[in-house]
């Protein structure tokens, strides 16, 4: 049904409930001339007469009565959605969709998503983490994150904090195998590479090269498609692997995991925030949206300060040096 109809058929249930055409008009907010034509139209488009009119009165023909009869319950139907639709806005509860990356990135939201709950318990969040580009319309997402800027249309982001990409390995590898201190001296060691999970292709290391962003490919000793997998290897002491500080960060901190080749690390992309128009936000959208940022803007929790990797790389290799074989005299 045409939204021209739609009005017309409250024209129509309004005249007849304040006797006027003209007080229907002014409670609609248009002219008098513009509700008379809208109810001519419709009776044109029915072929039937609904109203009785005269300049002093006004009723409803015998077919007018049955359609007003049959079409109000409609419209109270419709006059609730409206009024539900306007009151959600306004809520903070009920449904909230959200979507992000599957790899190394519950721990990052789960605090979030927590803290949210424990504001507003009436909100039910729907969390959809997948690797894969969600459908912003399909998918009805009201906030998503992702791991480098959307490139969906309409879409607003917000850069939460970057993502440093360094080549880490645990304190048992250096023992066994040294470290390496410089790009070419990689060659020399078991590496790790990450494969995509829908091409299942090899990746390659992201570096810094004096200012320039390079892809290295490395001879993987281990390779996967799950970043998870990928760190607790590093942590084994199987292999060297480049770690993103959204899993690394808080093994660097305790000792567990050393990085290396400090030089060549690369924070190039970052965490992004993403949501649809600014206008018209639910009221419980605009709320997670809100403590999002606030919980995760350049969180230090999972950044790592160029003085903060400096002196762990010092700490970790100071400890795992070979000790000397030279004899005092």
């Amino acid at each position: 049904m045409a939204i021209n109809e739609l009005r017309a058929i409250a024209t129509l249930a309004k005249a007849i409930e304040l006797g006027s055409i003209r007080q229907a008009a002014i409670a609609q907010g248009v002219t008098a001339q513009a509700a008379s034509q809208s109810l001519a139209q419709l009776e044109a488009h029915l072929g039937v007469r609904l109203l009785h009119r005269t300049t002093r009165s006004l009723a409803l023909t015998d077919e007018g009565q049955r359609f007003l009869e049959t079409a109000q319950p409609a419209l109270a139907t419709l006059d609730r959605a409206l009024a539900q639709a306007r009151e959600s806005k306004d809520e903070i509860g009920g449904a909230l969709r959200i979507v992000g990356p599957q790899s190394s990135f519950s721990s990052i939201l789960m605090p979030v998503v927590n803290a949210f709950c424990e504001r507003h318990p009436a909100v039910r969040p729907e969390v959809q983490l997948d690797d894969g580009r969600s459908n912003w319309v399909l998918d009805r997402v009201d906030v998503g994150f992702r791991i480098g800027a959307s490139t969906d249309e309409g879409v607003i982001a917000r850069r939460l904090f970057p993502v440093q990409l360094m080549v880490c390995a645990s304190p048992a590898y250096i023992a066994r195998h040294g470290a390496p201190r410089t790009l070419a001296e990689l060659a020399e060691h078991r590496c790790s590479a990450f494969r995509h999970p829908a091409t299942g292709q090899v990746l390659p290391w992201y570096l810094n090269v004096d200012g320039e962003l390079v892809h290295r490919f490395v001879t993987p000793t281990l390779s996967t498609n799950d970043t998870e997998l990928e760190l607790q290897a590093v942590l084994a002491g199987q292999v060297i692997g480049q770690v993103a500080n959204l899993s690394a960060a808080p093994h660097i901190r305790e000792g567990r995991l050393v990085p290396l080749l400090l030089p060549h690390m690369t924070d190039h992309i970052g965490v992004h925030l993403y949501y649809g128009s600014r206008e018209a936000l639910p009221k419980r959208v605009r709320a997670f949206i809100d403590l999002a940022v606030d919980m995760l803007q350049d969180a230090p929790q999972w950044v790592l300060t160029r003085k903060e990797l400096a002196n762990a790389a010092a700490l970790a290799l100071k400890k795992t040096r070979p000790p000397s074989t030279h004899r005092p005299d």
